[in-house]
């Protein structure tokens, strides 16, 4: 007779959260979507905000639904990273947690340069610099003499705060407090004296605790004690972890609104070449790290439909795709990391407006624009690719993406031409796939980090996207990418 095992994954993104069900018999896993909402942020006077009580109500409604389907044996939570909560001592939440893409940091790498130097900052952390990040969040606070910081008593980065409605337990998972640039990976603990020189008060950290971690049952008002088990709570840490990999020396892309590209090491990478490619090093599974880059991702698109709807046109994804594959191929490149595109705005004009900048033919149509926007996400994995490899020392083969990203196949085909590499795609749930490993590991239904590779393998389908025999992508349109970048 075979035994289901149930886990429930919480895996809440930029976009929408879901509540997935997933059911292992021993030897394959298999996902179902028991709930999903939209995670749409609030703007206040003060600026952009989360809405994280509507987000609570959606997670209890998703325990609600899937403990009517199954009897589930964990339950894991994973978010997006850098965002957070502040507490107050009697675990008080004190106010809306702000948006990363809101203005407040536009000035605060400067300021945090000022304070402890670029240089310094980097060896503390390894965490590429990028204004959104969490410890840029908090030195805005400083600055601004924010009551909140000085009422905090504990700092909760997202899903620590959802674990802890969910326990009552106050602690960090270790891959998603390396997301803050407030940890130091060579100490292997919060940065505090980095913190300590910024201003910003180390007492409020809580203590970091490993991916796999059992943080206690839920709260005794959901009258049943499952155990909520903290999984790479990072939501690319979880992805990463679902990679189908059969060797070590892969490279991956977790593809979405982030394009976040890497490769997963042994220790972190903190050194001048990480440095000077602006680097990042997040924690994964099994002590491991996730060297990498942040890159914009399809977020380009997202906006661009964005602002074609507000203009009386709602198109699919997949129609402005196959616009896209109509259009004339490389009419313009684009830096997809230019600081242009990281606000919510009109996304097609600013893609104008570059391309008209640095003295390229502009693109006219829907379909040119996506196409110039996809294009240019693959030339930028080819750059972060060099990159990984030449810091690295060796060859990254395959490329796995991985992530609801992995869609668009017309994506999928330009990272394979652009890089010359073999891309395998799939799973589109890998967040939730690692989500659910991290839990079976936890209760000792799965041994290893490489067994768990090996269910995914079984269990769900990948594409394979050979490169194209003509290198123009490669050769000429990375070039001109090249010459884009020496010119920032």
């Amino acid at each position: 007779m075979t035994t289901t095992t149930n886990f429930l994954a919480f895996d809440l993104g930029a976009e929408s959260g879901r509540a997935i069900l997933g059911r292992f018999d021993g030897e394959r896993l298999a996902l179902t979507e028991a709930h999903r909402f939209a995670n749409v942020p609030v703007r206040l006077p003060d600026g952009l905000h989360w809405d994280v009580l509507r987000l609570w109500h959606e997670i209890q409604q998703g325990l609600t639904l899937t403990q009517q389907q199954a009897e589930l044996a964990g339950i894991g939570l994973d978010t997006w990273g850098v965002d957070f909560a502040l507490l107050d001592k009697a675990g008080t939440l004190l106010g809306n947690p702000f948006h990363y893409r809101d203005g407040r940091t536009d000035t605060m790498l400067d300021e945090a340069f000022r304070r402890a130097g670029k240089q310094a900052i980097f060896d503390h952390t390894g965490i590429q610099f990028m204004s959104i990040n969490t410890l840029y969040q908090l030195l805005s606070m400083v600055v601004a003499d924010s009551p909140a910081m000085e009422m905090a008593h504990t700092f909760l980065t997202i899903p620590d705060l959802f674990n802890y409605w969910l326990t009552g337990r106050k602690v960090s998972e270790f891959t998603i407090a390396t997301t803050t640039q407030c940890y130091d990976p060579l100490q292997g603990n919060w940065a505090t004296s980095l913190l300590t020189q910024l201003g910003i008060p180390s007492h409020i950290f809580p203590e970091i605790v490993p991916p796999g971690t059992v943080l206690g049952d839920l709260r005794a008002e959901w009258g049943v004690p499952v155990p909520v088990i903290a999984p790479a709570c990072h939501d690319t840490g979880s992805a990463v972890t679902a990679v189908p990999a059969v060797g070590e020396r892969f490279a991956w892309i977790s593809s979405g609104t982030w394009s976040i590209m890497g490769a997963e090491v042994e220790r972190a990478v903190i050194d001048g070449r990480s440095l000077t490619a602006n680097m990042t090093n997040e924690g994964g599974v099994n002590g491991t790290f996730r060297f990498s880059r942040n890159i914009m991702g399809l977020w380009l698109v997202q906006e661009c439909r964005r602002a074609w709807a507000q203009q009386g046109d709602d198109f699919t994804y997949e129609a402005l795709t196959q616009m896209a594959a109509a259009a004339p191929p490389l009419a313009a490149v684009i830096d997809p990391d230019d600081a242009d595109f990281l606000k919510p705005g009109d996304m097609p004009a600013r893609i104008q407006a570059y391309c008209q900048r640095t003295g390229q033919a502009v693109p006219e149509s829907r379909g040119a624009i996506v196409r110039c926007a996809l294009e240019s996400l693959a030339l930028k994995y080819r750059w972060v690719l060099d990159q990984l490899e030449t810091i690295l020392g060796y060859q990254l083969d395959p490329i796995h993406i991985i992530g609801g990203g992995t869609q668009n196949k017309l994506l999928n085909q330009f990272t394979a031409d652009a890089t010359g590499r073999q891309v395998i795609t799939g799973p589109v749930e890998a967040t939730a796939v690692g989500n659910v490993l991290v839990q079976a590991m936890a209760l000792g239904h799965i041994g290893s980090l490489a067994e768990g590779r090996a269910l995914v393998r079984r269990s769900f389908a990948v594409d394979v996207y050979e490169p194209a025999v003509d290198r123009k992508m490669g050769d000429e349109g990375y070039g001109r990418l090249l010459k884009l970048l020496k010119e920032d």
